[in-house]
């Protein structure tokens, strides 16, 4: 079913909460299921300094938005915008096949994010 880094990110997430003031605000949704993600971030000398993410949904999706705020954080922005879900998912020790489209819901909150604060600056 869920291994057990996918199955320790969804009791103790990584990151959860909204940022006030944030550089870049983004949101992905799967509309087949109804799950949301919203990721806040901060840049800092070109580096993702601070990220926060609020997920409506199933143990995937919550498990994938903290893995990839955990992947994100630290990392310089381009770093962060060529992370794919493969990366979630590896890191997450795979996820079931129906619900590997939670990874991808999680990078395109990221991305949005991401464009957001390039946007702004």
């Amino acid at each position: 079913m869920y291994s057990d880094a996918a199955k320790e990110h969804f009791t103790n997430p990584r990151n959860v909460g909204t940022l006030s003031e944030p550089d870049g605000k983004g949101s992905d949704a799967n509309p087949s299921c109804g799950d949301r993600t919203t990721i806040t971030l901060r840049v800092s000398s070109g580096r993702v300094s601070e990220i926060a993410f609020r997920t409506f949904g199933c143990t995937a999706a919550i498990a994938s938005a903290s893995q990839v705020t955990e992947l994100a954080l630290g990392r310089p922005v381009d770093g962060a915008w060529a992370l794919e879900p493969a990366d979630v998912l590896n890191a997450l020790g795979g996820l079931p096949p129906d619900k590997e489209a939670c990874a991808l819901m999680a990078v395109g909150a990221l991305r949005a994010a991401l464009l957001d604060a390039r946007v702004r600056t």
